[in-house]
This record gives C-alpha cells, structure tokens and sequence, in this order.
C-alpha cells in the first residue's frame, strides 16, 4: 500500500514558494526510482529506446518505440474490462513501492512506472471518480504553476486515457515535446479576448485552440466557454479531447493546448493483419511525440499516416469554425 506520511505537501494550500515545490518534486522522484527497481529499470530502459523524426507539413514530430508502452496502447478501456480489473490508481491497488506526494488534499503525485518522459509524473485524485475534466483546469494550471519544467496534461477518457474510471492528470518534462516550438509560427484566428485571457484556434496541420491567462481562474472560464460548445456523442458524458497545459516562464502566464477529438482510435488500429498498427493516440502523440510500442510500427509509422492519423481523429477545420463562430456570437 502506499505511503505518504513522509512526503511533503505541495501545491493549494502549500506555503512553499514554487522554487521550493519544484525541487520537493524532484527529490521525490529521485528517491522512488532509489527505492523502486521496476520504476527505475523502466526510466533506465528509456535511454536505450529508438527515435526517429519526421516532417509533418512543417511540424516536427518525433517517433518513440517504447516496448513498455503496451500496456497503455493496447489497454481495454470498456465498461466490461474496466469491472473486470482493480483499479491501478487507487491507493489500496498500487505496488508497495511506489509512495505518494499529497498535492492539497485532493491529489497524489505519483511516478508513473512505464515512462515515455525521462521525468514522468501521474496525479490521480484522492476518490475514484471518472475522468472528466470539467471544473478541474484551475487545478491543472496550479499543478503547471509547481512543476515549472513539466507540461501537464489530460486524456480523455475516450482520447487515450488508460484508467478513465479513475480521475486522473499525467506531467512529463517540457523539453520532450516538440509541440510548443511547433506552435511557436503556426497561423492561429483570435476569438476572444477578454479580462480573463485570450482564446484562440488552429486548422493545420490538425485542429487546435490555445487559451492563455494570467490567473489560473481566468483559464478555467475561458475553458468553460470552450467546453460547453464542444459536442458530446451519444452515450458519453464529455466531449472527446486531450489537454496540455504549461506556463510560460517569461511571460508568466498559464497556456492551455486543447485537441478537440472525434474518434477515439485510427481505422487501422490493432495486432493483427499487415495493416493493422497498436496506435492509440493521447496528449503526449499530439504534442508531438507518437509512441509506438511494436517495432514493426516504429518501422511504418510516416509523416502520411501521422496526418492521417490527425485527420481521422481531430475535429474537422469546418466544425472548429463553426464553434468559434458560436462563441464569438455569444460572448458578444
């Protein structure tokens, strides 16, 4: 069972100033991967893994093949399978090694074992509860505020989350992404700009919305107005999207990436057959970085199927405009 009576606290309610929760953090870490010998084997085994880059229409996106990735890619995320198995989040089902870092009262910071990231972080809530991320990004932007050199990010429970009956954000270091040099040139269109912050969304090479704010309660309400346009199909219980969210280190302010998805996998998604590939894209693919856990993928996997894969799964450049219109006409 794990053990958090040692651990300090860091985050709401924290008197530590941000420098200081950071290297909390990073002390935590350390000691996990010294006290747990399958955590620290797999961040060993992360050194040795295969890359590769490919252009993207002018994005560089970067290819992974992470063995230990299966267990995500290939995880069954159906009600049945869900039933079927303890929940790997909750804290009476976690490994004896791995310990906890409270972060306030709600949240866990753990060191998640089967790494894409060389500093790779889960945060469950405290309760089982679904993965839905309303009313939830002041939280993520308070995390983004004590894990300076971490981006923070969110799957949806259809849009690769592996544990989506149990509430949960993930946080890799920064530099790993390419994302936000990508982002850095690409042609966005305002659509609000407000007191609380800005809002605006991307067409290419896949869809996109950006939303900065100073406040952490600023991003939360121009992520509302977002959130409620956004649709939900028939039978789920929030729209379909990954979330990234970091903050600007020279410009103080918090900046929240929003893919807003359509299918939950590629049409080619799967094992068997030659035109079968075990991806199942997240936050971190469409940040920049597809992780493939079959080296035969690794091998396939080109700059055509990756915008294959953004045009398969990310909402349609005429259904984006469509909803910044209906903002703009609701907010003004």
């Amino acid at each position: 069972m794990t053990n958090n009576a040692n651990q300090p606290s860091v985050g709401t309610g924290a008197a530590a100033p941000v420098q200081d929760a950071a290297g909390a953090v990073e002390a935590f870490f350390n000691s996990q991967l010294r006290s747990w010998p399958v955590a620290f084997n797999n961040f060993e085994a992360l050194k040795g893994v295969k890359e590769k880059t490919l252009d993207v229409e002018g994005f560089k996106i970067r290819v992974q093949f992470n063995p230990a990735r299966i267990v995500s890619s290939g995880a069954k995320v159906d009600k049945a399978s869900l039933s079927k198995r303890p929940c790997f989040l909750c804290e009476k089902n976690r490994p004896e090694e791995q310990f906890g870092m409270p972060f306030g009262l709600d949240y866990t910071i753990l060191v998640n074992p089967f790494p894409i990231f060389p500093r790779h972080l889960t945060i469950p809530c405290n309760g089982h509860c679904d993965q839905k991320i309303e009313g939830r990004i002041g939280i993520m932007a308070k995390l983004a505020d004590v894990l300076p050199r971490y981006t923070v990010f969110y799957n949806g429970p259809k849009c690769g989350a592996s544990a989506p009956d149990h509430f949960h954000f993930q946080a890799g270091n920064s530099d790993f992404l390419t994302y936000r040099e990508n982002f850095a040139n690409i042609q966005t269109t305002k659509v609000l700009d407000t007191k609380d912050g800005k809002m605006s969304y991307a067409t290419s090479p896949m869809s996109v919305w950006i939303i900065e704010s100073s406040e952490p309660e600023g991003l939360e309400a121009l992520f509302d107005i977002l959130y409620k346009e956004l649709p939900i199909n028939e039978g789920e219980y929030e729209p379909m999207l990954n979330l990234l969210c970091h903050k600007d280190l020279e410009s103080g302010k918090f900046i929240l990436t929003v893919f807003p998805r359509k299918a939950h996998r590629p049409s080619f998604y799967g094992t068997e057959g030659e035109e079968t590939m075990l991806l199942s894209p997240a936050s971190v693919d469409m940040g920049g970085v597809f992780i493939t856990p079959l080296e035969k993928d690794f091998q396939k996997l080109d700059a055509e199927i990756v915008k294959q894969v953004f045009d398969e799964l990310c909402m349609s450049p005429e259904s984006v405009k469509k909803i910044a219109e209906s903002i703009s006409k609701s907010v003004n």
